[in-house]
């Protein structure tokens, strides 16, 4: 078991309450979930009292049994966003080496994933998108300042932006030194 202020053992909390919860909800037994999902009722105890490592295909047959996304299982329980999920996923087994799941969002068709440079000073300006779209940013390098009609956020370095994107926005890099960001347009 990690140590209990590690990002890892954080995550196996979280799972920890939301397959006994999801499962309390779905009004299923321990044993019901585990014919259920192919996953031995054993490892369904262990993983509902956070004192096992969970591989991800394991989480993954948990979350379809359940009925859920995947990201259900390891998203902070009390995150009042919930297409915020900024959780250490897997770690490797080399220092560094690991992946963080940011966010999550419901698309109807598609994705389009985009890499974005602005020098200082540039701005990218966008109309407003049709209902239901929304997009996502996440930065590389530099500040990026998103300007919504309701607001403006600045967006640092390895930090992450969310919106519905029906309305006018804008990408701005007001600072000194090249902006790289990645962009996810969900349709």
């Amino acid at each position: 078991m990690p140590k209990e202020n590690s990002p890892r053992a954080s995550v196996l909390q979280h799972v920890s309450l939301n397959v006994r919860r999801l499962r309390h909800e779905a009004d299923l037994s321990q044993t019901a979930l585990s014919e259920k999902s192919g996953v031995s009722r054993r490892m369904l105890v262990a993983i509902e009292a956070g004192e096992r490592n969970v591989s991800l295909a394991t989480l993954d047959r948990v979350a379809e049994a359940l009925n859920v996304a995947f990201s259900d299982l390891i998203q902070a329980p009390d995150e009042r966003d919930p297409s915020r999920i900024n959780e250490v996923a897997w770690a490797g087994s080399l220092p560094g080496s690991k992946a963080v799941l940011l966010a999550k969002a419901g698309a109807r068709r598609e994705v389009e994933l985009w890499e974005f440079s602005l020098a200082p000073g540039e701005s990218y300006v966008s109309e407003a998108d049709p209902d239901g779209w929304s997009e996502q940013v996440y930065v590389i390098e530099g500040r990026l300042t998103v300007a919504l009609p309701e607001e403006t956020r600045q967006v640092a370095a390895s930090e992450f932006f969310m919106f519905a994107s029906n309305r006018p926005h804008a990408y701005r890099n007001d600072g000194d030194q090249v902006l790289r960001f990645v962009r996810n347009v969900v349709l």
